[in-house]
């Protein structure tokens, strides 16, 4: 009888294909936000210059944002985590009430619950920003009224989704396993059964 063999020292989270989707989505959101603050930020204006290219930049990043989502769905890992992201089970309302208390348990899938309530907040986000950049861009789309609406959207959400982003990555910072396994693949087996229990089997 062969004796127990002990479990993996470290798990794969997540596949190739996924981490290629978070980073190129990762590297034209940035260029976008960036892009975004160079155009608004008078400072920032003065310090890069050349508003036309500013411009381009901006407009064909935003408008290539949903690029790698869209290649991703080839990924059979990829959408089977757009299913659990889009799911909430009961200890997702646990993890949320822990959360919101600082206290308790705070039980978690392969995605805990404000990792589900992000996602689905920078899907939403993402697509009006693509709809009314759009608006804005193509100006013969639309009537004067709904453009002076786009723009108002526009620049009031991407000040919303710079900070929003700011705090993803502020959490990311400070979890150093959870950026090895985003730049990897692979987190070790005891972070993943503290942080992410339900996950594993």
């Amino acid at each position: 009888m062969n004796p127990p063999t002990e479990p993996p020292a470290r798990v794969r989270r997540f596949t190739r294909s996924e981490t290629w989707v978070h980073w190129s989505m990762a590297a034209l959101m940035g260029l976008c936000i960036l892009t975004a603050a160079c155009l608004y930020v008078p400072q920032f204006a003065e310090l890069v210059g050349r508003r036309e290219l500013v411009v381009r930049l901006h407009e064909w990043s935003g408008l290539l944002l949903p690029a790698p989502y869209l290649a991703g769905l080839a990924s059979r890992a990829f959408r089977a985590d757009l299913r659990r992201l889009n799911r909430f089970v009961p200890h997702d309302r646990t993890w949320l009430r822990s959360a919101l208390r600082r206290s308790g348990p705070r039980p978690a899938g392969k995605f805990n619950a404000g990792q589900k309530l992000y996602a689905g907040w920078l899907a939403g986000a993402v697509l009006v920003m693509l709809g009314t950049g759009l608006l804005m861009w193509f100006t013969h789309l639309s009537p004067l009224t709904w453009r002076t609406g786009s723009t108002f959207v526009h620049d009031w959400l991407s000040l919303a989704l710079g900070i929003v982003v700011a705090g993803h990555i502020a959490k990311a910072w400070a979890d150093p396993e959870a950026r090895l396994g985003m730049r990897t693949g692979f987190v070790g087996r005891e972070w993943a059964e503290r942080e992410h229990g339900e996950w594993l089997p």
